[in-house]
């Protein structure tokens, strides 16, 4: 199937030419036919699906539509609530891109900046709007935006906006909402609160649901490091200099991590930038910049920050911590192998983080790849199944054993052997 066979009218083709599309990806050859009927929809699919275009697509071609000889001011008639700064600014662009031909305007905004420029788009009139919620209910309460004229919601990312505490703020935009409406709900998951906030928004909704498991298994190589805390930075030193790695985004558990991860590059003489909620909005914009246009190669992020990265071929992902919640790990190696394309995922495990392992491949239905032969190996741990943890104990002498003089030279020959192993290009 190609865009074509979809029903979308010719400017907003035109657009998707230009950006080099043809073809939709699963949740795009679903959704848009569901959505262009004018039906609501509920949506389970993590990022890197396609999920973007899958929505403004269909409300560009409604409005586009709709505006057929109407001369009069703008009003916003679709509205679009994500969590982050970064995925807003990228939602954002996507209409822009898509929309081009038109004559659809488009706007965002987003707190932690002055809201001085954000106010003088606002006032010239736009018929798309995409906002964080706490920006956009500041403006509200300014009177600046009035949304009684909204034809069309999309709440995107359902599941991080509950992680990060807006769910009061969602509450309150909905309530300002006319009740004739086309309402739109994405999620990367689905545990019960999303579905009891999914009710309330939607009515008699169509459920669109890509699978994580086969977007990860199919599309993205995955292998995993066990490997000491200790030596997580030697590890990820020895990786970013022998590996002809392009574009590495690094993901660290928490902010402070992540500015050590640079600090510790940066002694190896290696280059990268951090980008976290402690960063200002102009910092964080310089360092996706940089990474985008590829003065800078190596990216390291927090989860929430990354929500919105998206680079095109980018070849590495590298979970520096393992996260807690599987879900959270088919969303981050979704950054890489993004739309189908093909990407590698990284991962490193210490021991704490075993358990966090065994929940990722028990989501996924598959044993991630161990790399064995690395310089930094933790003792003792070789596979990490749904069954357990298996271990080996080659290296623990028994006690009667005495060390000889050429242990070290086996462990310098061991290297060696390593070090002249012919790699694999990436």
């Amino acid at each position: 199937m190609i865009f074509k066979d979809l029903g979308l009218i010719d400017p907003i083709l035109k657009a998707l030419s230009a950006e080099g599309y043809t073809h939709p990806t699963p949740i795009q050859q679903q959704s848009i036919p569901i959505l262009l009927q004018g039906k609501d929809l509920l949506g389970c699919a993590q990022t890197g699906t396609g999920k973007t275009a899958a929505f403004a697509i269909p409300i560009l071609q409604h409005l586009h539509k709709k505006s057929n000889g109407n001369n009069g001011p703008r009003k916003i008639r679709a509205l679009i609530v994500t969590p982050t700064r970064e995925l807003a600014i990228q939602i954002n662009d996507s209409f822009s891109a898509y929309g081009k031909f038109t004559g659809i305007k488009n706007t965002v905004i987003f707190g932690g900046v002055k809201q001085a420029g954000q106010t003088r788009s606002l006032q010239r009139g736009v018929d798309v709007l995409i906002a964080t919620p706490g920006r956009l209910l500041d403006l509200m309460d300014q009177g600046f935006i009035t949304l009684k004229h909204i034809e069309y919601f999309v709440l995107d990312e359902a599941d991080r906006m509950l992680d990060m505490g807006f769910i009061h703020d969602i509450r309150k935009i909905i309530d300002k909402l006319p009740t004739k409406r086309q309402s739109l709900f994405f999620s990367a998951t689905m545990p019960p609160d999303i579905v009891n906030l999914s009710r309330k928004i939607l009515g008699n909704p169509q459920k669109v649901m890509v699978q994580p498991e086969q977007t990860t298994a199919e599309k993205v190589e995955q292998s995993v490091y066990f490997v000491g805390k200790k030596d997580k930075v030697k590890l990820l030193v020895h990786l970013l200099k022998t590996d002809a790695a392009g574009s590495v985004l690094i993901f660290s558990r928490t902010k402070h991590g992540a500015n050590k991860i640079v600090r510790m590059l940066s002694k190896a003489h290696i280059e990268a930038e951090a980008i976290h909620s402690n960063k200002s909005q102009a910092a964080r914009q310089k360092a996706l910049g940089n990474f985008k246009n590829g003065r800078t190669n190596v990216l390291v992020a927090t989860d929430i920050a990354a929500r919105g990265i998206d680079v095109d071929d980018l070849s590495h992902v590298i979970n520096y911590d393992l996260p807690n919640i599987p879900e959270t790990y088919v969303h981050r190696i979704g950054r890489t192998g993004r739309a189908g394309a093909s990407g590698i995922a990284l991962s490193f495990c210490d021991t704490e983080e075993k358990p966090y392992l065994k929940d990722i491949q028990k989501l996924i239905n598959q044993q991630i790849h161990v790399v064995a032969e690395h310089p930094f190996p933790d003792d003792g741990i070789t596979e990490v199944t749904n069954n357990g943890v298996k271990t080996q104990n080659s290296r623990q002498r028994p006690n009667s054993e005495k060390p000889t003089n050429n242990s070290g030279n086996n462990n310098r020959n061991k290297r060696r052997k390593y070090y002249s192993r012919k790699r694999r290009p990436s």
